[in-house]
């Protein structure tokens, strides 16, 4: 199954910005994002196809899940 991952802000750095992936059928954002390097904790928005998203949701063919870290500023 093909998968597209965006990245943004800090996850950026030492990775591609978009990652087209080809994954097995059962595949979770939590296998992703371990596979990318990248803690759980460390994820501040999760979108899968521009919707709110859960680590565990099972991902189909297709989906574009999109990764941000937490912004500061001010």
């Amino acid at each position: 199954m093909r998968i597209t991952v965006k990245l943004f802000a800090t996850f950026r750095d030492g990775r591609q910005k978009i990652y087209d992936m080809d994954l097995p059928e059962v595949t979770t954002v939590q296998n992703i994002i371990s596979s990318l390097g990248i803690e759980k904790s460390e994820v501040a928005i999760l979108l899968i196809n521009g919707r709110d998203g859960d680590f565990d949701k099972e991902l189909v063919e297709g989906d574009t899940v999109s990764l941000f870290p937490p912004v500061g500023g001010g």
